[in-house]
């Protein structure tokens, strides 16, 4: 009983230890205007892994366990992201010993001279020529892993490439296919109909105007997002961007985004070159290889082969149409190939990673990859999460071996279907499978969830204000209480787009366009920043 007690005790510190670290992230990258970029991305990171030890130590002060102490029981920390995913954890530090470098330094007169060598060589200790630089060959370091995309390589009929997906229905492709080199990406659909002008037989609106406030004095301003990026007209006319609370002055844009449009067009295009430009119509799942090109095979719960393919036979591509399974539906080939691909580089990784730490770890214990249940990896694999794991503590009867996994669906990575709310002309904002939106031709306009969450603007002269980006008439828009705290008035769907399509209406020409204006303003990778700009630019 006192081991159990215990079990429960150490489950709850490390899931609060987890959730702030999650919300110390969530509030970085809604206070920042650079989240979405990788240097930016990796400095919340890095808070937020902070935090994360920083509160678990506060956690187990009382266990008698310090920072330094826990810090040698946490294998490893994994961020799941939009297209990927960061694994902190130790790792021994290798400089480069090929590329050679010329330094300057002084010598024992004080006269400047070369010295020639690898990175390797110029820290090596036992070299001469020594540098006293600030990393050493070979040493001990806890840190952000490089990003691993959630990509599988194909091979057939000739062709090598490889697919990245993300957490929605967005993908990227690239290698050879037909002989030709290939670097192409879009979000895939199907019922999106002539010029995107429709989906699911929704008519998509052509243009809207979006306004937001950027400080607590209610001034709205017109704005546009682009590749994660919001651009504001500024009240004299001309545009601006933020950074770090400061305007940059940019070219003029249009004042109404069509993006909601550009995202049904350009999926309808994305489709057909799968179809029709590249052939991929029947790729199945088991053409997947390894990195070595080794078809991918099951193993059994020993690690044996089975000799059977490990995603399956079927097609990836099932593009469909209302009468059955279209492939964004949740249920569809695509999605389940997509989901088993995240788990199955999830997994590699993450037990590559487990496993090395007990070469790096003083404690006394076997760290392992423990196993998560089904409904555990369907959170991980369908939002940002953060998966802490706590491992070789003693609790009397057994040696504790936890994980937590907190999972978060308000941050600007990621336009899940039910992160858009529907905002009403009462000035209140609600889930957009609430019960009484149905027929209700009183909806102004579908918003991102974060773009209700209070933000806040540091001055010198006032300190810190808050405020929250969406106004109605100047006033805040206040959450419906059925809706979105109580949540005892919405309809349960595991299908949102059949399930907007079917309540019609204002609905869901609000929200399909929102979504889709949404996910557009994505920052993306593999997107060319200037040439998405160049696309909602003023004709000149």
């Amino acid at each position: 009983m006192k081991t159990l007690s215990l079990q429960t005790s150490y489950d709850t510190k490390l899931n609060n230890a987890t959730y702030d670290a999650l919300k110390a992230f969530q509030l970085n990258t809604i206070n920042s205007d650079t989240s979405d970029l990788t240097n930016s991305k990796l400095r919340d990171i890095e808070a937020s892994a902070n935090t994360f030890f920083n509160s678990i130590a506060s956690n187990f002060n009382m266990a008698g366990y310090n920072q330094d102490i826990l810090a040698e029981y946490v294998p490893a920390l994994v961020y799941t992201m939009y297209d990927g995913y960061y694994i902190y954890s130790q790792y021994t530090n290798t400089l480069d010993d090929t590329n050679q470098n010329k330094v300057t330094v002084l010598d024992e007169n004080n006269e400047q001279k070369e010295i020639v060598g690898s990175d390797a060589e110029l820290s090596n200790p036992s070299n001469p020529q020594y540098l006293d630089t600030t990393y050493q060959q070979g040493e001990r370091l806890s840190g952000i892993k490089p990003y691993v995309f959630y990509s599988c390589r194909y091979q057939y009929n000739g062709n090598d490439f490889v697919i990245t997906y993300s957490l929605d229905n967005y993908i990227t492709i690239q290698g050879q296919i037909e002989g030709k080199w290939v670097n192409d990406g879009g979000y895939l659909l199907d019922n999106v109909g002539s010029n995107g002008t429709t989906y699911r037989n929704i008519q998509i609106e052509q243009s809207e105007e979006l306004k937001e406030c950027i400080d607590d004095t209610k001034t709205e301003y017109t704005y546009l997002k682009i590749n994660g990026v919001k651009y504001y007209k500024d009240t004299d006319g001309t545009w601006f961007s933020l950074l770090n609370g400061t305007k940059y002055k940019q070219p003029n844009f249009k004042d109404q985004s069509d993006a909601g449009k550009r995202y049904y067009k350009e999926a309808k295009e994305f489709k057909d070159r799968i179809i029709g430009k590249y052939g991929l119509s029947d790729l199945t799942a088991n053409k997947a290889v390894d990195e070595n090109g080794n078809l991918l095979m099951a193993l059994d719960e020993e690690g044996n082969s089975t000799n059977k393919p490990k995603f399956g036979t079927d097609k990836i591509f099932d593009f469909g149409d209302m009468s059955r399974t279209s492939i964004e539906d949740p249920n569809s080939n695509f999605n389940q190939h997509r989901l088993e691909v995240i788990r199955y580089s999830i997994e590699k990784n993450l037990s590559i990673a487990i496993a090395n730490y007990n070469k790096f770890s003083g404690a006394d214990a076997n760290f392992q990859m423990p196993k998560l249940k089904e409904d555990e990896w369907e959170k991980i694999m369908n939002n940002v999460s953060i998966i802490s794991f706590l491992q070789g503590l003693n609790i009397g009867g057994k040696i504790y071996n936890g994980y937590s996994i907190i999972t978060n669906n308000k941050n600007q990575e990621v336009v899940n279907e039910d992160s858009i709310y529907m905002v009403t002309n009462d000035g209140q904002y609600h889930r957009a499978n609430d019960n009484d939106l149905v027929g209700n031709n009183n909806i102004v306009q579908g918003v991102l969830n974060i773009d209700f969450e209070r933000k806040s603007k540091v001055e010198e002269t006032t300190g810190t204000k808050y405020f929250v980006p969406k106004q109605y008439n100047k006033e805040a828009i206040t959450g419906c209480y059925t809706s979105i705290v109580n949540q005892n008035n919405v309809n349960a769907t595991d299908n949102f787009y059949k399930y907007i399509a079917e309540k019609g209406g204002v609905l869901a020409q609000k929200y399909f366009t929102a979504l889709g204006r949404e996910r557009y303003g994505l920052y993306k990778t593999n997107v060319d920043p200037e040439k998405a700009k160049a696309e909602f630019l003023q004709p000149q």
